[in-house]
């Protein structure tokens, strides 16, 4: 990809000069895909060389182990766009395959005609068909079975066809945060308590003795809005026990477009020397090639919409015996119709048989426990 750093002198060159300089502008202002992933796609969509891409770790993920429904495969509205899935795992040191929770689990769908790009974020608590006909909340499939568990999984019960997916863990985050210089979030007072304790559990997790707290926590201690570290925004994400999962979701949001605000003052040099200290902390199955063909287009894609679900209208919340505090889908079909019309523009979609049979086994596994 051509560098934007340098300004032609010549006298054609004011006008490529000035085009380049447009360029560089539009994909600075690209809003990409999850909290986990957000700077680090700015910077890739910005500045990033297939050298610097093939530090990711790739993993192949044959395709015939991804499964998709007759009606899926059939549906010709749904193969105009490019779905791909965006995971940000439970996890710092380059952890990122089977074994960990995901955060965040959301889809990108990019229309290939225009470029419009929808979101949106599955949360992880839902009570679905984990891929293996077994049921649990959404995020135990990434845990039991890795990207490839977690991509049948939204396939299953969303009647997608996504066969790609980026995962990127906690330290990502951090870094790029730090890199910026911190982000600007307005923080509630019932917030500080969580962040703190946030903070606290991700060092003790990774094993850092009690006498290392205090030379690496950065305690907030007043509402208001402030500059957050790389540490204290990625625990600002994690928080969940103010709004549940629709309040942390919101708050990946803040930091996102916090992220977003930072990354667009950086000059090139600096998105580059970021990029290339986190690049190892991402996960794909997209070949080199092919992502760098991607991100070459950037500038081309525009976020136009998004959203989570289950939908408000057909979800309830609830302890489900021993799988605890879930989201439920009252209606997976009725969640399904919705979903698709979201991301595809279609009124008319009928979900599959499959996904009708899924929706009454969540309806018979959670009647009992749900509040009415």
């Amino acid at each position: 990809m051509a560098s934007n750093t340098k300004h032609e002198k010549s006298g054609t060159g004011k006008k490529k000069a000035s085009a380049k300089r447009r360029k560089a502008r539009q994909r600075r202002r690209i809003i990409l895909f999850s909290v986990e992933i957000i700077v680090l796609l700015a910077l890739l969509g910005a500045i990033a060389t297939v050298g610097t891409l093939q530090k990711m770790e790739k993993i192949d993920i044959p395709e015939e182990d991804i499964i998709l429904n007759e009606k899926v495969e059939q549906n010709e509205t749904i193969k105009g766009y490019r779905n791909v899935a965006l995971f940000g795992v439970d996890s710092r040191k380059g952890k990122l395959g089977k074994g960990q929770r995901t955060d965040t689990i959301m889809i990108a769908s990019i229309n290939l005609d225009t470029g419009d790009v929808k979101l949106c974020s599955v949360y992880r608590d839902t009570y679905l068909n984990l891929g293996n006909d077994s049921y649990n909340k959404a995020n135990a499939a990434y845990a039991n079975g890795g990207a490839e568990q977690a991509l049948n999984m939204l396939n299953w019960n969303l009647d997608m066809n996504i066969k790609e997916y980026m995962t990127v863990g906690f330290d990502a985050l951090i870094e790029t945060i730090d890199a910026l210089g911190g982000v600007e979030i307005d923080v509630q007072q019932n917030e500080i308590e969580h962040l703190n304790n946030y903070q606290r559990s991700m060092f003790m997790e990774e094993g850092d003795p009690e006498s290392k707290l205090n030379e690496n926590i950065v305690r907030v201690t007043s509402p208001g809005l402030q500059t957050l570290n790389g540490l204290q925004a990625t625990a600002y994400c994690r928080i969940r026990y103010v709004g549940d999962d629709y309040g942390r979701t919101e708050r990946q949001r803040k930091v996102l477009m916090a992220c977003m605000d930072k990354a667009k003052q950086a000059n090139p040099a600096r998105l580059l020397e970021i990029l290339s200290n986190v690049v190892e902390n991402v996960q794909t199955n997209i070949d080199v090639d092919e992502m760098a063909a991607i991100l070459s287009d950037a500038a081309n894609y525009r976020i136009v919409d998004q959203t989570g679900m289950p939908f408000e209208e057909v979800r309830k919340s609830g302890k489900i015996g021993k799988k605890g505090s879930c989201i439920v889908p009252t209606d997976l079909t009725e969640n399904v119709r919705m979903l698709h019309q979201f991301l595809f523009d279609d009124a008319a979609y009928e979900p599959s048989d499959q996904v009708k049979q899924y929706s009454e086994k969540i309806r018979s596994d959670t009647a009992q426990y749900l509040t009415h």
